[in-house]
Parts: structure tokens; sequence; C-alpha cells
């Protein structure tokens, strides 16, 4: 706890947005009580807020009016329910003899203090590696993290692999039944090759809250080797913008190596266009049975999609459907299938086959579709992302 007064008013939704987006990233089950803590520092500059968990940190930064400064910390998440249910008008918030008061016109709330020694050193990011457009990578990062794994005791499919040489970046996910690759452009500050993994789950949460309305870029910060030391040696990925920070720990394990099971060319490849074919999907797969498995025939200018089980019984759904090779029938797990079509933005997908028993590529549709070679194989097409995804196999 803290001897010092602190007294502080902000604007409800200001304050109210900024512990909401602390508490997000408080632990639910904590290791040690003091995690649940969040901590508030009154500046002359306005307020801090932050929370960490040795593992992931957050910090934003908010105009407020300060009476008094000074440092508390108190539970996270009750703070950010109380503040989240009161009017909106100005919320005073003041902290002496061990309680913090909240109130707002007739509202107010008494919570106890942490005790602020034992709350861990706060982070600090690395140096500045690269800038890139927010949508971009809000874009990319959901592309991705899809297709990663959340088996905890395989920790090295939990992660989002990157790769960055100079601008150029490579992102990709995999839990083993897909893989999703993403390629993009950022500002580097440094020219060093950079391979890193990412926590997905912390990654997705990070560019989901950035809010895409706003002006200026997202920074990414592991470091630019100006010290001699490696671009990601700290151990520790940043995320800034608006005044918001985050940092992780970066996974130490190693990616499978992925490059080789993107096929190069294909024996038939589909064009669909994609809402038909998701609401397809999901009325068909009502009846499917545990493995969710929907088949897809194509042929000739049709898509024909059936699932059945014994119990519930079977459904079969035709739609239009754009197909060059010989007839085949394949079938996919009908969530995978759906969360790969959820990340392509184009109105058409093209899906590029090989076999019914190895994986197929699903990617957004390019300005012409690719002509099959002197073997008959058609290319794959030249694409910033592609969603590899494993079949299920068929009876008998």
């Amino acid at each position: 706890m803290t001897d010092d007064i602190v007294q502080v008013r902000a604007a409800k939704d200001q304050l109210a947005d900024a512990v909401a987006w602390v508490a997000r990233s408080l632990p639910t089950r904590p290791t040690q009580p003091i995690l649940r803590g969040m901590v508030f520092e009154a500046t002359d500059d306005g307020l801090d807020i932050a929370g960490y968990d040795y593992e992931v940190s957050t910090q934003v930064s908010i105009p407020a009016e300060v009476v008094e400064t000074g440092k508390f910390v108190v539970n996270g998440k009750v703070m950010s329910e109380i503040i989240s249910k009161m009017a909106d008008q100005p919320i005073d918030i003041r902290c002496e003899d061990g309680k913090v008061h909240i109130s707002s016109g007739s509202s107010k709330f008494r919570l106890p203090t942490m005790t602020l020694e034992d709350y861990p050193e706060m982070p600090t990011p690395p140096a500045n590696t690269a800038t890139i457009d927010p949508h971009v990578f809000t874009e990319a990062i959901g592309q991705v993290s899809v297709a990663a794994g959340k088996d905890d005791t395989l920790p090295m499919l939990t992660g989002i692999r990157m790769e960055a040489e100079d601008n150029k970046v490579t992102l990709a996910a995999t839990d083993r039944f897909r893989l999703a690759v993403r390629t993009f452009e950022w500002e580097a500050t440094t020219s060093e090759r950079t391979e890193l993994l990412i926590p997905a789950k912390t990654l997705a949460d990070t560019a989901r809250s950035i809010d895409l309305h706003t002006s200026g870029p997202v920074n990414i910060a592991v470091g630019d080797g100006s010290d001699g030391s490696p671009v990601g040696g700290d151990g520790l990925l940043g995320v800034l913008r608006d005044k918001r920070t985050t940092t992780t720990r970066l996974l130490e394990a190693d990616f499978p190596k992925f490059r080789p099971l993107l096929p190069k060319e294909h024996s038939a490849v589909a064009s669909v266009e994609i809402e038909p074919l998701r609401e397809a999907i999901r009325r068909v797969s009502t009846v499917a049975d545990r493995s969710s498995q929907v088949r897809m025939d194509f042929s000739d200018g049709q898509l024909r999609l059936s699932a059945q089980a014994e119990e519930t019984g079977s459904a079969e759904e035709i739609i239009d459907c754009a197909f060059v090779g010989e007839p085949l029938l394949i079938a996919f797990n009908s969530g995978y299938l759906t969360d790969g079509l959820s990340q392509i933005h184009t109105p058409r997908v093209v899906m590029g086959f090989t076999q019914p028993s190895r994986p197929a590529i699903l990617v957004p549709e390019p300005d012409e579709l690719p002509e099959a070679n002197d073997e008959g194989m058609f290319p794959t097409p030249d694409t910033e992302y592609t969603y590899l995804l494993m079949p299920v196999r068929l009876p008998g």
C-alpha cells in the first residue's frame, strides 16, 4: 500500500476504455494475488494505468485533472467493472490511508489498495524495429492467428512465426491441421534478419484492440541491433500505438519448417463465391457427425456439398463453381474450412488441389486464374495470403 494521497479526475469514457483495455490482459487465476492488481499513477502529465503478469504487460496514458500526484495498486477487474457501470460524467478517484475512493454524481465506491511494493517492475519495450499501417497489421495478425494451436503442451504451435528482413515480413501459424501464411511490408529501422515466435493469443488480442479510426502507425519493438545485440535478443516484443503499450515474452521453441508444406502446383483448381459457400457449409454441417466432416464434390460448373450422420440424417446442397481439372471428391472439417474462408477478403476464393488425401490451399482470387502448364498442372497464384488445410479421411 502507499501512504501518499493521490487525487485525480478523468472523463468517464476515456477512463472506462483505458481500465477495460488493461483489465483484459490481467490473469483470472494469477500465480500471486498481487498480479490481480492494476497500477494507477497520477503524474503532472495525466493518468497512467498498467497491468503485468510476468508474461504480458499493458500500459496506457490518458488525460486527467491531477490534484495530487502519486501511485497505488487496486484490484483491476473490480475497478474496471465499477467504472464501466458509473454514470456518464467525470469520475473522481482519491487514494488515502489504504483505501481508493471512486465517486461520480451520487455513486460512491471504496476499495482496499494492494501492496505497491509487492508489484513486479514493469518491463521496458526494446528499441523500435519497424512501423506498420494499423489496417495491414490487424488484418495480417487475424489471418494467421486463426490457424495457431491452443494446446500449451505444444508451445511451438501456440505462436506466430515472424520472419523479417529489410521491409519484407512473413507471418505463419499452424496447429498441424491447417497452416496460414501472410506476407506484407513495413518500414524497418534495421536490415538485420529477424526470426521470432510470438504468443498468438496475445498478439491477436492486441491487434483486435487497435482503434482503426485514429491516425498513426503501429510501432513494433524488438530492438534495432544498434547496441550490438541481436534483434529480438531481449526475448521481448512491444506493440505501441495511441499512448498504449503492450509487451509480451517471446516463446523459446522451434517452429516447424512450413515452406516445404506449401504446394507449388495443383492438379485441379476451383473458384467459388465465398458468401454462398459459407452459407451452404453452415446449412449442411448441421447434420455433420462429431468430426464436423463436410464433403465437397467438384465437377465442371458446380460444387456439391454434403454431410451425414447416422443419428441426425443427411444434407446436400449444390452451388455454382468455376472448376478446372478432373472431378474431385474431398472432405474437410467444416469449422477449419469456415475459419479459412472468413480470412479471405475477396468476393471469391481460389482452391487448389493435388489429391483428395493431400492438403488443399485457399487463397484470395487473383486478377487472373492460373493456366495449366505443359504437364497439365496449375501453378499456385502469386498471393500475400495462403491458408493450407488438411482434408478429413473419407470412409472406405
